[in-house]
Formats: structure tokens, sequence, C-alpha cells
């Protein structure tokens, strides 16, 4: 019986010594939007004062483009996703691209507004503030979530969508982010608080890329760092509670816009089985795979994915899969 109470009573003090071993050593305290801005928002970053948030944008291309594109990022990301897209689409278009509501540095909605219908009226304003009446809205994994439900809810507004490994339906995910598990499951993220090792940023990044290799120091800095941004970490919890994947999806079959469907065929979040669904049911639809890319294709490899969004612009017809 004390051998049995002895190693009890060291395990508790093992499990104790280690929490607070990650506590003291890993917790990182939230940091005001002042602190990152010098690096996140140089130039041409903007904010724009809108419901209660100061947005995080870019704006750059000719402002005379009839048909701007505007660029939405997903989960736990932000405006900087696209910087390859946007270096060889401003040559010729007007490109938009924020920091959507809970994300980098706009921050989280001071209503805790965090349905898609939310994230729709949120980019809807966006465009209404910088007089867009019509754009093509490209969206990554939420991202697209939010740009193919404003096509459905304003219709008018959205003239072409190209969605990049899109969520929006109910999936079973291969293999889901450290990060995410540990905000999605309200015990683990009461035990953990802030602790935040640089470690598990890399590693969140590791599941959404094809090639982990591709994964660089000043990249996993750039997530680490606008993911602390003040009251990120807290609406990324409520995001996943409020933004119920399949709300609408019973209406996809409504889009009638030109849509262009990317998907990174190593995507161990978001299954290849979502895109093909969207192909189906979306009647003015194609579909492209990018064999060895994962779920952020646009981020792993720019030169790739924007090539086909280029051609998908001009010529509205594009190759049925690519490398």
């Amino acid at each position: 019986m004390k051998v049995l109470f002895r190693l009890c009573w060291l395990l508790i003090v093992v499990v104790f010594g280690a929490y607070g071993y990650l506590h003291f050593t890993y917790t990182v305290p939230d940091r005001p939007v002042a602190e990152l801005t010098e690096r996140w928002a140089k130039s041409p970053s903007q904010f724009l004062s809108l419901s209660g948030m100061k947005i995080h944008f870019r704006d750059e291309g000719p402002k005379e483009d009839p048909l701007p594109i505007i660029l939405l990022h997903g989960t736990s990301s932000s405006l900087h996703t696209w910087n390859g897209w946007t270096d060889v689409l401003s040559k010729h278009h007007r490109v938009l691209r924020f920091d959507m509501q809970g994300f980098g540095l706009t921050g989280p909605q001071p209503e805790a507004k965090y349905r898609i219908e939310d994230y729709a009226d949120t980019l809807i304003k966006m465009m209404d503030a910088l007089d867009i009446d019509t754009a093509i809205v490209a969206g990554n994994s939420l991202g697209g979530y939010v740009a193919w439900s404003a096509a459905v809810i304003y219709p008018e507004r959205i003239a072409k969508l190209v969605l990049v490994d899109a969520s929006g339906y109910p999936y079973e995910s291969q293999s889901v982010p450290i990060g995410f598990r540990i905000s999605q499951s309200p015990v683990l993220k009461y035990l953990l608080g802030n602790i935040m090792p640089i470690s598990v940023v890399k590693s969140s990044l590791g599941n959404v890329y094809g090639n982990p290799d591709k994964i660089t120091e000043d990249l996993v800095d750039r997530y680490f760092e606008l993911n602390t941004r003040e009251g990120n970490r807290a609406a990324l919890a409520k995001r996943f509670v409020e933004t119920k994947a399949g709300h609408l999806a019973n209406r996809v079959g409504e889009l009638t816009q030109p849509t262009l469907i990317m998907w990174g065929e190593q995507d161990r979040l978001i299954p290849i089985s979502v895109g093909h669904r969207f192909n189906r049911e979306i009647p003015n639809s194609q579909f492209i795979l990018f064999k060895d890319l994962g779920h952020v294709p646009q981020e792993e490899d720019p030169q790739a994915t924007v090539k086909a969004v280029e051609q998908f612009l001009h010529n509205s017809t594009i190759a049925a899969t690519e490398d």
C-alpha cells in the first residue's frame, strides 16, 4: 500500500513539475498590436475603422481596375499568406487583402461575432468602404468558406470565385495541427492557457505544408508573433465554436459565378473529396490539383498556383491538373 501511495505521489509531483516547467518556460503573454505593427504592417499596409475594429489591409495595383481581386486568408493566418500572389497579380489588377476578424493585426471582433455570415458581412463592408461594387474573391480554407458564402448571400457583389482548399462542408481530417486541437478543446485550453512553445507553431505549419522543408524561420516567426496579438488566441477558440461547417452547404448549388477550385493533394486537414464535391455542386466550376502541395498551396508555391489563377482570369478555362 505504501509503495502504491509513493508511486501516486511521485506521479503527481512529475505531472505538476512538468506543468510548472511548461508554464514558466513557454507562457507567452498577449502582445499589444502597436508592438507588432512595425514589423508586420510595413508599407503599403493601412488600417480602416470598421464595426468596432481597426482592420489591417493592403490595397495594391491599379486603382482604376473595374474588377478588383480580393484575397481572404485561412484560420490563424494573415494577409501575408498572399504575398507571392499579390506580387504577380497587382501588376495588372487591383488587389485587396485584409486580416479578417480574430486574426493578424486586426484582432478580435468586439462582440465576438464569428459566424460565417459575420465574416461575409465584413467582406462586403470592406468593399463598400473602399468603393468596390463587384469583385473577384479568392479564399483559402476559412477564407474560401467566407468567399463562397458571400457569393451565396450577396451574389450581385461577387463576379468570380477562386476556392483554395476551401472549407464549408463537414469533413474528417487525416491530421489536425496541434494548435487547432488545443484551441478546440476547452479542457486543454484551460490547462495550457497561453503556453505556446514556438515548436508548436512550427509543428502546426508542418502539418499544413506538403513539404515541411519549405518552412523558414521567418515564416514561423510571422505565425508565432501574429497569433500572440492581443485577443487572437481567445478569438480562435470562439471562432471554432461559432463558424459551423455545413451551415450553408445546402446552398452551394446556387452559385452561378465562374469558379476555380484549387487543391493541394497533400492536404491532410481538408480532404480532396471536399474539393471534388465543390466541383460537382458548383455548376460553372473547374478543378485543379497540385500534387506536391498541402493545405496552403498559395503560400507553399505561389508561382505555380498564381499561374493557374492568371489563366483562369484571362481565359476562364484551364488544364484539369497541375504538377
